[in-house]
């Protein structure tokens, strides 16, 4: 028989390692356990679990046997029995611990949560504000037609600043949205790593000016003077020596553009391009070029015969529309459109009937039922498969319900 120290030293090493596999084991015991019932299992069933597994026959009987405590290894068992116990008590009370703890609700959009690095968020009046930049090539999406090189490469040197307060999957939708419209793409996919870098994949656009033109309305190319800023969407009025058209802009081409193109054409030597193939810019730099821009279809052949004397922006001032969307944001709140997905629990019942705010957070704003639109619905208000509804709520209610019912 070894010396009492090296025993025990002996006793540590045969402890620790038949008892790590009782540890798990009292680990996830007293984790599933709590996190299941609630209640935490008694001390001494751990211990008699953890022995009984470690394989001392008879579990704490064996300390009584004439064969354990008359054994010339009595020492190094008691040890080995003790350091078992030891850790299966410190395990089992860890998983109690963690299963009191552990969120009883979890969903895949919280354990796929994103967030951004700190030291690429820029503080400006008081508010934090990204720039998000794209990264590496630009991807064509499966089932559309390539993207032109022309326009891969202004969509690869795009950039733009986002507010920093709003998660990650909410800004790649707000990224996808301002490339779509500045573009025109017909469609895009955004993926925004923790430096805000943006991987996009994009669709060429896939309709002309037709697709912008809207009913009842012609789109005219005129030569004009652009002021610096204009771009796709803003209101105009076209000055003409006999009258002033108003209009909203579809498209523009500056001259500048074509100047630069030009230059750059091997070393400037090339003539200015034409102006069919100089790209159409989502907003003008200044100075002369030709802006296509959508009036009343009885209004597009005068304007077609007259000279553009003054080109300029009319201001759509703050509409009270807006001045709420912003309320309602800088509350926490947000506004989405949902279908009912067919088999939703909503179907087939009314507001009032389903309690949305009671039962998911949110306020029904406005329904469209068998093709119309009823804005301020009432409780008595019919809901069914494929209505549309506009609700507003908190972000993660908001998801939970589009989740739950679209």
């Amino acid at each position: 028989m070894a010396s009492f120290p090296v025993e025990v030293l002996f006793g540590l090493y045969l402890g620790i390692l038949t008892g790590i596999v009782p540890a798990l084991v009292s680990w996830a015991f007293g984790f599933v356990f709590k996190y299941v019932t609630g209640v935490t299992v008694p001390a001494f069933g751990v211990v008699v679990l953890s022995v009984a597994i470690a394989g001392v026959n008879g579990g704490l009987l064996a300390l009584n046997d004439p064969t354990f405590t008359q054994s010339a290894n009595q020492v190094r068992l008691s040890v080995a029995v003790i350091v078992v116990l030891m850790l299966s008590l410190y395990a089992h009370n860890a998983g109690d611990k963690m299963g009191a703890e552990f969120p009883r609700k979890l969903s895949l959009r919280r354990l796929t949560d994103r967030t951004l690095s700190t030291d690429v968020i820029e503080l400006v009046g008081g508010r934090g504000q990204v720039a998000v930049r794209v990264s590496g090539d630009v991807g064509d999406m499966e089932g559309y037609p390539a993207v032109p090189a022309d326009l891969r490469r202004e969509i690869r040197e795009w950039t733009a600043t986002f507010p920093a307060d709003v998660p990650v999957v909410e800004l790649e939708g707000r990224v996808a949205d301002r490339l779509r419209t500045e573009f025109d793409l017909a469609d895009v996919a955004v993926t925004l790593d923790e430096r805000a870098r943006a991987t996009v994949n994009a669709a060429p656009p896939l309709g002309g000016l037709s697709k912008r033109v809207p009913a009842g309305k012609r789109g005219v190319s005129v030569r004009a003077l652009l002021p610096t800023g204009t771009a796709r969407g803003d209101e105009i009025a076209l000055a003409t020596p006999d009258r002033t058209y108003r209009g909203e802009v579809l498209s523009l081409r500056s001259d500048r553009a074509a100047e630069r193109t030009a230059d750059v054409t091997d070393g400037g030597t090339e003539p200015a391009p034409d102006p069919a193939t100089t790209p159409s810019l989502p907003v003008a730099d200044g100075g002369d070029g030709r802006v296509t821009v959508a009036v009343d279809t009885g209004q597009a052949s005068s304007l077609l015969g007259s000279t553009v004397e003054r080109l300029s922006i009319q201001s759509r001032g703050t509409r009270r529309e807006y001045e709420l969307l912003s309320l309602l944001r800088r509350a926490g709140n947000r506004i989405r459109k949902v279908t009912l997905r067919e088999g939703a629990p909503l179907a087939g019942t009314t507001i009032g009937d389903a309690a949305l705010r009671d039962a998911y957070g949110v306020t029904v704003l406005a329904v469209r039922h068998a093709g119309r639109w009823q804005f301020a619905p009432r409780g008595s208000q019919a809901l069914d498969t494929g209505d549309d509804l506009f609700v507003v709520g908190s972000y993660d209610a908001v998801t939970a319900f589009r989740e739950a019912v679209a």
